[in-house]
């Protein structure tokens, strides 16, 4: 760390992937002193503004007893944490109540309110006394609450988890399509078995372009300093899959979703970073919310590159510092994209759809890159190696 650094209280990123770098970068642009808490190896590990958690014992991001542990031992004064995963950042919400508090500061929302936004079942039951839009939601707790269903009644559905990082990190998708209600049946019985508590939804018709998000920031005193949309062009894989292209909007564009989060955020008293994804229904305009991110998100350095930089917003909110208001008029039209994921939805894609090669390569070359940047390409280059590698060892 420079001089000037030195006598800045640090902040100590908690998360791994794309996801912690993007939290890292947004704190160097901020220049504020930065320690990661990650496994070592990892794809942030290679980026030029790494570093360990101090001490004898490097952090490696683990939560329980054993991130309390490494915390106590820590050889710092102060530090804002600031989390990149939905353990994480249920966790910390108990971090301001325990003995650590002193030490350790965070922008968070009581843990009650992380509960009911990362449980998908909860967070659904939730919306039911609210007039946010949302998708007809079922949680399925016995073979009994399937036989309830108005299964005829509902467009497509498929099967998720209440709890969705745990579920795609073994299952590998983050939804399973179900035609019938004795598929329904089946599948549910396989997957409780495994140990998922599970919901069917009714699957909101569109386009991977119908896809909207409302990103940004909420003081302690509910102020809305930091407000970002974009759009979703691309997706990969298909259906269940994750933004591979997208595309910052003007706040103008979305009212709908706004004023359902302004209403959100408020009911819940909510404090800290969030990601909200939304689906414009085909059948009536509406914008429909899916579901709420209570911490960073993978585009977290896009939206800061733009002019939102929420990183730096937690950080000042969580030492009770004045919040940097963010302007509305950032850039507009900027595109961000995941390559490796990218170049496979622009492959599965309708020509039609996707117009032409020159379009895409036109998008390609103007586009925020997710990992990789000029002034720091390691970590893009170790993701792109790790795509090789793999793809090198798939039996042909």
């Amino acid at each position: 760390m420079g001089t000037a650094d030195q006598h800045r209280i640090p902040a100590i990123v908690m998360g791994r992937g794309p996801t912690a770098l993007g939290i890292l970068r947004c704190l160097q642009l901020a220049g504020i002193p930065a320690y990661v808490a990650c496994p070592k190896g990892d794809q942030v590990t290679h980026s030029h503004w790494y570093r360990p958690t101090p001490g004898s014992k490097h952090w490696d991001g683990g939560l329980g007893e054993h991130g309390y542990a490494a915390l106590r031992e820590m050889p710092v004064a102060q530090a804002v944490l600031i989390p990149g995963a939905d353990d994480a950042a249920l966790w910390s919400a108990d971090i301001p109540q325990s003995e650590l508090g002193q030490r350790f500061c965070i922008s968070t929302s009581s843990r009650q309110t992380q509960e009911i936004l990362q449980d998908k079942s909860r967070f659904a039951a939730f919306l039911q006394d609210t007039d946010i839009p949302h998708p007809p939601t079922f949680r399925i707790d016995s073979a009994a609450d399937i036989d309830a269903m108005p299964f005829d009644a509902l467009d497509r559905v498929f099967i998720k988890p209440v709890n969705s990082q745990k579920f795609s990190d073994v299952v590998g998708v983050k939804g399973i399509w179900v035609k019938r209600r004795e598929d329904l049946h089946e599948l549910w019985q396989k997957l409780d078995g495994q140990g998922f508590r599970l919901m069917a939804q009714e699957y909101v018709p569109g386009s991977a372009a119908d896809h909207y998000f409302v990103d940004g920031f909420r003081d302690a005193s509910g102020a809305l300093t930091g407000l970002f949309t974009r759009r979703r062009i691309r997706i990969s894989p298909p259906d269940f899959g994750n933004s591979s292209y997208c595309l910052s909007i003007p706040l103008a564009d979305l009212p709908a979703p706004i004023k359902s989060m302004e209403t959100l955020l408020a009911k819940l008293e909510y404090r800290g970073i969030f990601s909200a994804e939304f689906k414009r229904d085909s059948r009536d305009g509406s914008f429909r919310i899916l579901e709420v991110n209570t911490r960073a998100w993978t585009y977290v350095e896009f939206a800061a590159r733009c002019g939102v930089n929420v990183c730096e917003m937690a950080y000042q909110d969580a030492l009770g510092l004045p919040v940097t208001q963010a302007a509305k008029s950032y850039r507009i039209g900027e595109g961000c994209v995941d390559l490796h994921r990218d170049i496979g939805a622009v492959w599965n894609q309708d020509a039609g759809a996707r117009g032409s090669l020159w379009k895409i390569l036109s998008q390609w070359k103007r586009a925020h890159y997710h990992s990789f940047r000029l002034d720091d390409p390691r970590p893009g280059l170790y993701a792109a190696r790790g795509v090789l590698l793999e793809r090198l060892r798939r039996p042909k």
